[in-house]
Formats: structure tokens, C-alpha cells, sequence
């Protein structure tokens, strides 16, 4: 199944746990040296009462199960995480596609400098690095960046 045949759409209070999943896979394969602020069970807690109640949350959803997940908040792409096994295969492409039809206006976020293949997949899409700090602004304590997305003229 490639990304084509993924269905998109806003996620739901029966995806918190799901995404959560998500994010916790993808969080310790594409970052195994960054030390967790959390739990897993306040993770699931934070999806279930915060991330979807609170925050426009998308889904993308392959044979019933979520794929990878897109959060906004105001300007703000909060989250962008994929399963593992759909690195890759464009969905991350599509997620992105999609924050930018939701905020044609720009957008920010922060990644771990460590996560360089995040900072080059952001660079191909149109962010630009502006920013970057000691950790000190996170709850990891981990040297992040700063990216902006401006549309063009």
C-alpha cells in the first residue's frame, strides 16, 4: 500500500490511543539517543485529553489502522510523526501538503537538531532554519530548531 491510498482526515476521540501508538513508535526509532519527558501512559493521556480535544488533529488512516499523525495549533505544526514502516513512502509529503492547505498564511516548528533527516525533509519542503537553542526551551533539555514556512509571492 503506498500513500495514495491512505484516507486523511480529522481525527477523532477513538484515534487518541492510536496516535499515541504512533507517536511513541516513531519517537523511539527516529530518536533513540533523546531522552523521553514522559511516560507512555502520560503520553496516551496527553493524545486522549490534550492533543485531540484541544488541537486540530489529522489522521492518516491504512486498513483501519493510523498510519501517521498531523497536529496544528494556530501557526503552530505542533507534530508530524509516522509509523516507521511508512518512512518513506510518501505520507510525510502528504501531511505536510496538508498543514499547508490548513495554513496558507505559514507555519513554524521546532525539531532536535539531532534529527537531522527531519531538519533536510522540512528544508525540502520550503522551511528555513531561524533558530536554534541549547534545549533549554524543552522539556527533553534537547538542542532544537527553529523552522518557518512563508508561502512565496
Amino acid at each position: 500500500m503506498n500513500s495514495d491510498d491512505l484516507l486523511l482526515r480529522r481525527a477523532e476521540d477513538a484515534d487518541a490511543d492510536d496516535m499515541a501508538r504512533v507517536w511513541l513508535r516513531s519517537f523511539s526509532e527516529a530518536l533513540p539517543t533523546v531522552r523521553r519527558a514522559h511516560s507512555d501512559d502520560e503520553v496516551r493521556a496527553w493524545f486522549a485529553h490534550v492533543v485531540v480535544p484541544h488541537h486540530e488533529s489529522w489522521v492518516a488512516v491504512a486498513d483501519g489502522s493510523v498510519a501517521g499523525l498531523l497536529v496544528l495549533d494556530g501557526a503552530e505544526l505542533e507534530q508530524l510523526y509516522l509509523d516507521p514502516s511508512w518512512r518513506g513512502r510518501g505520507l510525510g509529503d502528504r501531511l505536510v501538503a496538508l498543514a499547508k492547505r490548513q495554513r496558507p498564511d505559514g507555519l513554524a516548528l521546532w525539531t532536535f537538531q539531532v534529527n537531522g533527516p527531519a531538519g533536510r525533509f522540512y528544508e525540502r519542503h520550503g522551511f528555513t532554519e531561524v533558530e536554534r537553542t541549547d534545549g533549554s526551551r524543552n522539556e527533553e533539555r534537547e538542542p532544537d530548531v527553529r523552522y518557518v514556512w512563508k508561502p512565496g509571492p
